[in-house]
């Protein structure tokens, strides 16, 4: 399941680390979405 989530997140979700995103000039709403596939990217490797 979480494999499937990680694939549609990689097509959905925008990459702010290919956008040169500052972790720390980061707004609460890009943190959560960076929370959110940093959780389901572990879940799908099964850590």
């Amino acid at each position: 399941m979480y494999k499937l989530l990680a694939k549609l997140n990689k097509l959905l979700l925008p990459s702010f680390t290919k956008q040169g995103l500052d972790i720390s000039k980061a707004k609460k709403w890009q943190m959560a979405i960076i929370g959110y596939r940093a959780y389901v990217t572990k879940k799908a490797l099964g850590n």
